[in-house]
């Protein structure tokens, strides 16, 4: 999906569920935290692919807004291309 295309072209956030640290991290919640529950509880709950969590961090607030703005351009960019 686009959604998880995105997680993995950023380059602050890691592609993980809650550490408990400082760091931003992005996860993909219908395949990571969620990823054993079935697809109609997943309905039920709005975990749908598309989804992304986003936990931020201590970053500069810039570079974290230019990351994810590469992400969706490019993930956009790419989008398109296969349409």
């Amino acid at each position: 999906t686009r959604a998880h295309d995105l997680a993995k072209r950023t380059r602050i956030f890691n592609l993980a569920t809650s550490l408990g640290g400082v760091e931003s991290l992005i996860c993909s919640p219908a395949v990571m935290t969620h990823g054993s529950l079935p697809v109609d509880k997943k309905a039920e709950l709005g975990v749908t692919p598309d989804l992304l969590r986003l936990s931020v961090g201590i970053e500069d607030i810039e570079d974290i807004i230019a990351d994810l703005q590469a992400a969706l351009d490019a993930t956009l960019e790419e989008s398109l291309v296969l349409a």
